[in-house]
């Protein structure tokens, strides 16, 4: 198995799907060895782009919320890892970002995935990590985290945190008052507390 510091480097270095990324390639990952949680989500936004810092947007804030954590604890690598299904911000649709890449799930997610043997808890955030993830588990993304309780406590799955998901979440209100209460508490847990 490659070493992790090496693996993250060429991870950051990629430049396979170059030609079709509007603002070129910048990879965002955070993980390390250690990291006890594992945030899978999509990929990364314009604003997270241009900084390099996973959720380091209104989403990023939201979530951080939904678990109860400091940003300061959510940006630390052997806490949290942070591994969208793609790496880089894939442009700008009609209805919001594009989807991730395709090419990068199948190059990176693996090898990265296999250096994570502390995970406790995986939040699988949006309906491309959870065709990853959570396979058959539904077919909306309602479906799949209403059945939230069915891999609890290792896997949970969550809508993305953006703002325009804000019509599922007030559809939704089960979702505040019984999952998220839950959910803090699951992670600081795992966290020893820090939260």
């Amino acid at each position: 198995m490659t070493p992790l510091s090496s693996l993250l480097e060429d991870v950051r270095a990629c430049t396979l799907c170059a030609a079709r990324l509007p603002l070129g390639p910048r990879p965002v990952v955070q993980m390390s060895a250690s990291s006890r949680i594992l945030i899978a989500g999509q990929a990364p936004g314009r604003k997270v782009h241009e900084t390099g810092l996973p959720f380091n947007d209104v989403s990023g804030d939201r979530l951080r919320q939904w678990l109860g954590i400091s940003r300061e604890t959510f940006y630390d690598e052997t806490k949290l890892a942070i591994l969208g299904m793609g790496f880089c911000f894939p442009g700008t649709g009609k209805s919001g970002d594009l989807p991730p890449r395709p090419e990068c799930a199948p190059a990176w997610r693996a090898p990265l995935l296999a250096h994570l043997k502390n995970v406790q808890l995986t939040l699988v955030l949006g309906q491309y990590a959870m065709a990853y993830h959570l396979p058959g588990r539904g077919k909306t993304l309602t479906e799949v985290v209403t059945g939230w309780r069915r891999d609890w406590p290792l896997i949970v799955p969550l809508p993305h945190p953006s703002p325009r998901n804000q019509a599922w979440l007030k559809r939704n209100p089960w979702f505040e008052q019984e999952l998220l209460p839950v959910l803090k508490i699951r992670v600081a847990e795992v966290l020893g507390d820090t939260a």
